[in-house]
Parts: C-alpha cells; structure tokens; sequence
C-alpha cells in the first residue's frame, strides 16, 4: 500500500489539475492508469480518487510515482512530459533512458545523461529493471517515423569563432568546419572526418575485448569515452553529411555499450541504450543499422524469457527496411524472429523462419554490398542461431548438427560465441542421453568462462549444470562437477 508525504506549503497543484482537464481524465481513472503502469514494473500502488484529490491540494507522492503519473499523461496527450511539468518533485525516473527523443538535441541530452550517470560510482543505474512495457513505444515512433529533417549543428558562441583562413566569406559555421578541423576537442568545436573515422576505429577496438574477454572487461573505459570523446562531438560543429555519420558512429558506440552492460546482467541499463541507440540511427538516417538494434534488443527479450516481444521486434525490424535489405541483413533479421518463436515454443512458425534465414543467406552473392555492421552474422553464427532455436524446441538432434556446423566454421576471435554454442552443443547431446561427451564439451566451455568477465557465459553453465541433476550419480557428471569446482 503506498503512502504519501505532504509537501510543504500546502498549495494547489494547478499544473495537475490543468493536464487533468486537458487529458479529459476523471480522478478515478487518472488512478487506475497510474496502478495500471505500475503493475508492468512489478509496483502494487493502489491509489484511488482519494489519492488524486490529495495531489490536487499539494501532497507529493513518493517513490516512482510521479515518474508513473508523468508517463500516463505522456501517453494520453502524445507529448513528453516531465514530473516538474505536472508540478510533482522529481525522483529517479523509472522511464528515464527509454524515451525516444522529439529531435536530434534531446536526443543527444538523453543519452549523454546515460552515459555520464553511468560513470562513477552510479551502482543504482546499473540495477534499474528491465521493462517489456518499454520496447512498445520506441520500436513503434522508429517504424513509422521519418529521418530528422536536419541534424546539422546550432554553432554556439565560441563555435562561431571557428578561423576562416582560406574559407567561403559567409559561410556558415557548419560547412566550415568540415573543411577545417581544429585540434583540440571540445563544446562548440568542428568536427571531420578524421574524427569519425576515429570513433568506428576504437569501436571495433572495444568490440574485439567485448568478443574476446567479456562484456565487463572494458566496459567502463568505453563509458567514458563516450562522455568524453563523443558527446563534445554531438554538441560540435558539423553540417549535414558529417552529423548523419556521426550520428550513426554514435549510435553503434551506444549500441556496443548497451550490448556489454546486456553481457554484464544489467539488462535495464542495456534496455536503455539499445532505445537511445535505435534513436541516433533514426537520425543518422540509417534505416538498416536501426534493424540491428531492434535484432539486439530481440535477441535480448529472448535471454529474458519474453517471446512474444522479441518476435514483435525482429517483425518490426523487418518492415522497417523493406525487401530491398541485402540477403545477408534479411537472413539475420529471419534468425532473430526464428529465435523469438522457438522461446514460445512454437515450432512451425519458427521453422518457417529458418527456412526463410538459411534461403536468405543462399541467395547472398560476393558481389552484394553489406554494410559493415552485418559483416559478423555468416554461415557459422547463423548455425548458431539454428542450434539455440533448436534446443528451445527440443530438437536435440538438429541442435547438434547446427552447433557443430558452427563450431567448425567459426573463424576469428569469437571466443564468447564459441563458448556460448559449446554449451549449447553440451546441453543438446545430454538431451539424447550422450552425457559423458555432453559433460565434456561443458567443461571446456566452464574453463573458458573463468577467464571472461561475462555474466552470460557463466550463466549458460550454470543452466548446463542444472540439466545435470537427473544424471548426479554417473560418473562422469561427478567428474565435471568435481572439476568445475576446483575451477572455483
């Protein structure tokens, strides 16, 4: 039951009541909505007329709520609005991170608000829940939604002063200075070319240790890059051409960040800057790498168990970028819906997606332009898919047969990705009773899992051991569990 504290001095809420009356809500309804919503974040509130009367005159509800009620009347009038907007206190938002920004300056304050408070010794941030509720709206405003119509920079002050030696006489700031860098970043500064290609230099730095070592091992030295490096560039100088490529370098950053904090188990934070990543691509005008997101936050609801979601997702992503998406994007986006429907256990449906990935990735030709970010997904990490896809539904002969393909065909530094469908490989040959060759391949994977900072690999297997216990007394499950122990 939640209770409220009066808020000194008591005075009418007039902002309140005034959305009130413009929203068309009765006191009663305002309530249930508000109970509603908290119901989604696992929040039994239980406010009545009552409690909105005792807004109108000036109490303050505690906790989350004002973050809730500000949320209602953002769905009910279409426009973002804040705690301070209804005249309520601020609190720490549990929709902070999940909106999907108006424009290309909101959204750089929200994510650049996500990175800053995600440095340091915000620990609370990084234990914020993930929400289902949340994927609706952003995957909805990023279908239908067009590419911002501008995205150049609004120089300020100390921009403006940006040297003309040798430049158009009265040309805008903007398109001077992607003809003439300045050398130190900061605020208000011009950025090049030079300086995007930086940030996919040290974004596929951080993806190689992400791969390699686990989401935890850098992660924090990538966090502060971004509030370092990247945001002085969002809010620099650029003009059109150059803000569309860095905003789509920003949103992969973003993406990559909220793919090791997904690695690391803090889903919620992840959550947050997969929406914010989905946003930048929308304004960098990249329609493909904003299906990625939508595959990474697919691929997300599948770990967590929400099905029904991640198959919306892949589904979304799908309509998002037509049939004219290369082969190779198409049987990506097949796989991840595939992935969705197999959580569900829903086998025909997620039979026709692999049938609709593999036929996709053999119609892929060398002579297809890919873009860079579909480069990862080939033959072996679409087998991988296959192989979870499979071992949801029990399929436990096919789920070998695909992790072995993969297996075999990986190639590179993938060391996550192989242990990952080791486990899977495991777990499938303890389903047909293959137990010793099953503990075997788990083990290799477990003495793998030490050595990376990754909450995901350790939980696959700890779930491969938790199949172990009808098999205990056989030797070779006392063998691994003894082995794995000594791993510590």
């Amino acid at each position: 039951m939640s209770t409220d504290r009066p808020a000194p001095p008591r005075t009418p809420n007039r902002q309140l009541a005034a959305l009130i009356s413009e929203a068309g809500f009765s006191h009663a309804g305002l309530a249930r909505r508000v109970d509603q919503l908290g119901l989604e974040h696992g929040l039994d509130l239980r406010y009545d007329k009552t409690s909105v009367t005792r807004w109108l005159r000036g109490q303050q509800p505690r906790g989350t709520t004002p973050a809730l009620i500000a949320e209602v009347f953002t769905r009910r009038l279409g426009r973002r609005l804040t705690a301070q907007d209804l005249g309520l206190d601020a609190c720490a938002p549990v929709y902070a991170g999940l909106e999907f920004a108006a424009g290309p300056g909101e959204a750089i304050d929200i994510v650049s608000g996500l990175w800053r408070k995600d440095t340091g010794h915000h620990a609370e941030l990084r234990k914020i829940a993930f929400t289902s509720a949340g994927l609706v709206v952003p995957s909805r405003d990023w279908l239908i939604g067009r590419p911002d119509e501008r995205v150049a920079s609004v120089p300020s002050p100390a921009a403006a002063r940006v040297p003309t030696q040798g430049g158009r006489p009265g040309a805008p700031p903007a398109a001077r200075a992607e003809a003439y860098p300045l050398q130190e970043r900061g605020p208000g500064e011009p950025v090049t070319s030079g300086d995007i290609a930086a940030l996919r230099s040290v974004g596929e730095m951080f993806r190689a240790l992400d791969q390699a070592h686990g989401g935890g091992h850098a992660r924090p030295a990538l966090v502060r890059y971004l509030e370092l490096e990247v945001e002085p560039m969002l809010r620099g100088v650029y003009g059109e051409q150059t803000g569309r490529r860095l905003f789509g370098a920003a949103a992969e950053l973003t993406r990559l960040v909220g793919w090791t904090a997904f690695d690391i188990a803090a889903h919620g934070l992840a959550q947050r800057y997969f929406v914010q990543s989905l946003r930048l691509a929308q304004a960098a005008a990249d329609r493909g790498y904003g299906s990625y997101v939508l595959v990474t936050m697919s691929r997300q609801a599948v770990h967590l168990g929400h099905g029904r979601e991640a198959v919306q997702l892949a589904r979304v992503a799908q309509q998002g970028v037509g049939g004219a998406a290369p082969h190779v994007v198409q049987s990506l986006l097949h796989s991840a819906e595939a992935r969705g429907h197999a959580a569900l256990d829903e086998p025909r449906a997620a039979e026709a997606s692999l049938a609709r990935a593999e036929q996709a990735m053999a119609d892929s030709r060398p002579s297809e332009e890919v873009p860079h970010w579909a480069l990862y997904f080939d033959e072996s990490r679409m087998a991988a898919d296959f192989a979870h896809a499979c071992l949801a539904l029990r399929q436990y002969r096919s789920a070998v047969t695909y992790a072995e393909r993969s297996l075999r065909q990986s190639i590179g530094d993938r060391a996550r990705n192989r242990l990952l469908c080791q486990v899977t490989l495991a777990a499938a040959r303890l389903g047909l009773g293959e137990v010793e060759p099953a503990c075997t391949l788990a083990l290799e994977a477990a003495r793998a899992a030490v050595h990376m900072r990754s909450a995901r690999a350790i939980e696959a297997v700890r779930e491969f051991e938790a199949l172990l216990e009808p098999y205990r007394d056989a030797p070779p499950v006392r063998g691994y569990r003894d082995r794995v122990a000594a791993l510590g």
